[in-house]
């Protein structure tokens, strides 16, 4: 009998878009121990949206796409002390492109020197989602552009409250 794999997914999220759910779906087929989505509160950075509005923007994406056995939990300090905390021997990363990968790898390996049993395993998005970063999300929605086909529901509702209907094509 093998023991479930329970992995974990962190990000900052700012806001989450239909690229981190192509993830997430995929992921919660594949890891039979669950799956965590772990938001990461950073107080070096100023963040659009705060750790409990992200948290609660995944959430529910995560209940419209209806993407079950995923809990969604924010956290600060060092990833792989969660991971353990929350028994995951996974860290699931995703990489959109080739300029992703040098950074991926670096802190891959500064997480298995900081905790050796936890590993990283990196997914690639659908070639459809690809594209999407956060960073361009919340660019494009500040300068007054249609982010209604890059986000879910609950976070398009944020970025129009912070910007204006135009974030919605409107």
């Amino acid at each position: 009998m093998s023991e479930c794999a329970r992995a974990i997914y962190p990000g900052s999220f700012d806001p989450v878009t239909l690229g981190h759910l192509d993830l997430v779906r995929r992921a919660a087929r594949i890891f039979d121990g669950g799956l965590v989505v772990a938001v990461l509160r950073n107080t070096t950075k100023s963040p659009l949206f705060s750790p409990e509005e992200r948290r609660e923007m995944f959430a529910a994406a995560l209940a419209d796409e209806g993407i079950g056995g995923v809990r969604v939990i924010s956290f600060e300090g060092l990833l792989v002390d969660v991971a353990r905390r929350e028994g995951a021997k996974i860290i699931l990363r995703g990489l959109r492109a080739v300029s992703d990968f040098e950074f991926e790898l670096q802190m891959a390996m500064m997480n298995r020197r900081l905790a050796p049993g936890i590993e990283t395993v990196f997914l690639t998005p659908g070639e459809d989602v690809s594209f999407i970063s956060s960073r361009l999300v919340r660019e494009i929605a500040r300068l007054g552009g249609d982010v209604s086909g890059l986000v879910p529901r609950a976070a398009l509702a944020r970025l129009v409250e912070r910007f204006g209907p135009a974030a919605a094509g409107e």
